[in-house]
């Protein structure tokens, strides 16, 4: 199973996007790339989420819409600077999801990693290849590595070392 791909929290996400038109008006879709590059590229927010975010702070009075090139953008407004620096501490706390623990940072450490779960698979085909993988064998093998697995979620829970 797959990990989710990060994502901003419902009430995260309107600050970011404050936080994108702060400086300078944005259309829709420079606010999501703002946002993603802000983020590392780890993050990429839908149109989905950003277009009703939009709405919604301009309804509250902290963005409007201003005419660019004859496009809609949005620029913020005084009540929503003031709502963006009350949160500012949000937005710092999102963006540092992203920062020096990204694993980018640490690339010998990853390429270890990656090497034994290469080292883990190749361990596998081997074993179906000579015929190894009896129902007996399968069982053992599903178990070691539930008992991997689960070790791997508490040491990224950060319940385990």
């Amino acid at each position: 199973m797959d990990e989710p791909t990060p994502r901003a929290e419902r009430g995260e996400i309107r600050y970011l996007v404050l936080d994108a038109i702060r400086e300078q008006s944005r259309h829709g879709y420079e606010v999501i790339q703002h946002i993603e590059q802000r983020a590392g590229g780890t993050y990429r927010p839908s149109p989905g989420v950003i277009y009703p975010t939009l709405q919604m702070l301009e309804e509250l009075g902290h963005a409007q819409v201003v005419d660019t090139e004859g496009r809609k953008a949005y620029g913020i407004t005084d009540a929503g600077r003031a709502d963006l620096e009350q949160n500012a501490r949000a937005v710092e706390d999102f963006y540092q999801r992203f920062g020096d623990d990204a694993w980018e940072s640490h690339p010998e450490d990853f390429a270890e990693v990656m090497w034994r779960i290469a080292r883990l698979v190749k361990t596998f085909k081997r074993g179906a290849r000579k015929g190894q993988l009896t129902p007996e064998i399968l069982r053992g093998v599903r178990a070691v590595l539930d008992d991997a697995l689960n070790g791997l979620e508490d040491v990224l829970n950060g319940t385990r070392r």
